[in-house]
């Protein structure tokens, strides 16, 4: 399988993508204001012990306080037998406390990170966990005899009261290097230790590597063909650090010098629009909606435009084969974790329902993360999960909208209609002024001022002033804003934009409702309806304004 990395760089942003098959399937962003705070090592204090949750809060000085959960306190037990009896939290801290913790999950939203008493401290082909006595090795070195091989040596080398885990890349690797790897990693454990002992809390004790770096130290193996950067300092940093890790692997690491952006080059910003939108479309003409809520994500499939060739049975298997594959590599690139439902297409034989599963199992074995899938529950869903580290993709590139609240609805123009009447009453009802102009967004608008105007008509009775309604797609659909008071004649020289006689060129936006032989344009949201333009939608015409009416203008086309 052809692998690349690719990382852009400026001074707002490190991104750097992992390319599978030249298709995106990784994306990990750092910004200098937004700093990663998983791996890193802090002296807290322990601010909160919270017996009813069996959980403390620890001050790392970071904005919001972390959560340490009772089970993640200490690591005293090794892996060939079971934990202890789980003490309670109250009898392990008390507040005031000092102890070291490792952040494991990043804080989002309301929530503060997630910490550990477990720490880890991760090399090139080992990983160094204090406190412990075991050595673990990494399930995807798949042969047993490499897994016995690489046991024995870690064995030998192993210091006492501290436990290793052996990353997948340390397969077919020499004892020498591991020797090397775990030297490092000892001296590093040492001067962690002395600053526990040197700092005041709360303190960071040791901060990860920069994002890059990260990549080179974790990811960067000979399955990759390239690692291109398009910053010089950045390619530097990560050729000194391969240097020093990877020597063989060195060459691979290259400085993209080209006048197009790297990421158009290889086509990540494509790929990155297409993860963050609600709906994924399938080679085959499927497609995946993607709706997503705080506590799970749920993926629908649908043949959308695929109708297969031989049978429903078949076309639904091969829709359904082809979304377990983007299904794996969507979760993978949006970086969805938690609870995950995928809603296949029904399938009425077992044999096509284990394929389907088989292919989702396959395709998520790439996945760095863990990520898990549960089987088919009673209803013919996928239920899977995926360890959640840090936020979504969504989460780092999108926010909110201001407007719906992240529901991505927004109210109809009939119910926003009745609304700005009932509010422009109460507003209106003590005002001075003879005149009002407001400006709402078109659709609204058309409602508020009615068929031939009787809409208004009625509201200008009821409130005993003239009020002027001028259309626009400046302003959001719920929203509107009075722009003008005064009397009629200057509310009205304000309102009416265009008078009868004047000739101009105008863009026709849409055809009239009612008649879709006229065309509408619009002069500063003011509605003009230019007869026999209704085939000339997104055209710009010359125009005779013929008689201006409160609501609107009718004009015909010049020349014709």
């Amino acid at each position: 399988m052809d692998k690349k990395i690719i990382v852009n760089c400026d001074n707002r942003a490190t991104r750097v993508a992992l390319l599978e098959k030249g298709k995106l399937v990784e994306l990990d962003i750092e910004r200098p204001l937004q700093h990663r705070v998983v791996g890193n090592l802090y002296k807290g204090i322990v601010a909160n012990v919270l017996p009813g949750m069996q959980a403390s809060f620890i001050d790392i000085g970071l904005e919001k306080n972390a959560f340490l959960y009772v089970d993640d306190v200490f690591t005293d037990w090794d892996d060939e037998s079971p934990p202890p009896p789980r003490s309670t939290i109250e009898k392990m801290l008390r507040v005031g406390e000092e102890v070291m913790v490792q952040v494991i999950k990043e804080p989002f939203s309301s929530k503060g990170a997630r910490v550990t008493g477990q720490i880890t401290i991760p090399g090139r082909y080992l990983v160094l966990v204090p406190g412990a006595d075991y050595i673990g090795i990494s399930r995807r070195i798949e042969s047993q005899a490499e897994r016995d091989r690489l046991r024995r040596e870690v064995e030998r080398i192993k210091p006492e009261q501290l436990g290793l885990i052996v990353r997948t890349v340390a397969e077919g690797v020499d004892t020498a290097v591991l020797e090397q790897d775990l030297k490092f990693l000892v001296q590093l454990w040492n001067r962690i230790l002395a600053r526990f002992q040197q700092k005041t809390a709360p303190a960071i004790l040791y901060q990860d590597l920069s994002l890059t770096c990260r990549i080179a130290r974790d990811l960067f193996t000979e399955e990759f063909s390239s690692f291109l950067i398009d910053n010089e300092h950045e390619y530097d940093k990560v050729r000194e650090i391969v240097d020093y890790i990877s020597p063989h692997l060195k060459a691979k690491v290259k400085l993209y010098k080209e006048a197009e952006p790297i990421f158009e080059r290889y086509g990540v910003e494509v790929e990155l629009e297409k993860a963050l939108a609600r709906q994924v479309w399938l080679k085959s003409g499927g497609y995946l909606v993607f709706d997503e809520t705080e506590a799970l994500t749920v993926i629908d499939v649908n043949t959308g435009r695929y109708i297969g060739r031989r049978n429903l049975a078949d076309t639904i298997l091969k829709t359904n084969l082809e979304a377990a594959e983007e299904v794996a590599r969507q979760v993978r690139l949006r970086d969805i974790g938690g609870i995950i439902i995928v809603d296949f297409i029904d399938m009425s034989f077992e044999g096509h329902r284990r394929k389907v599963i088989d292919k989702l199992n396959l395709a998520i074995k790439n996945d760095r993360t863990k990520t898990y899938v549960l089987g088919l529950t009673n209803l013919g869903l996928v239920e899977m999960t995926r360890k959640k580290v840090r936020q979504d993709l969504s989460e780092y590139l999108q926010q909110h909208c201001p407007y719906c609240g992240g529901s991505g609805r927004v109210l109809t123009p009939l119910v926003i209609s009745t609304r700005i009447e009932s509010e422009l009453k109460r507003q209106l009802q003590d005002e001075k002024s003879k005149a009002v102009l407001v400006e709402m967004h078109h659709a609204v608008a058309a409602i508020i001022i009615g068929s031939g105007g009787g809409n208004l008509k009625k509201l200008e009775e009821e409130l005993g002033r003239h009020i002027f309604i001028r259309g626009t797609e400046d302003i959001h659909i719920e929203r509107y804003r009075i722009a003008a008071r005064g009397s009629h004649k200057e509310i009205q020289a304000i309102a009416l934009p265009v008078k009868a006689g004047e000739i101009l060129e105008l863009v026709i936006k849409e055809q009239h409702t009612n008649n879709p032989n006229h065309g509408i344009a619009r002069v500063q949201g003011f509605v003009i309806n230019v007869e026999g333009a209704g085939e000339k939608v997104g055209q710009t015409v010359k125009v005779e304004i013929k008689d201006v009416n409160r609501t609107y203008a009718r004009a015909v086309l010049k020349g014709q």
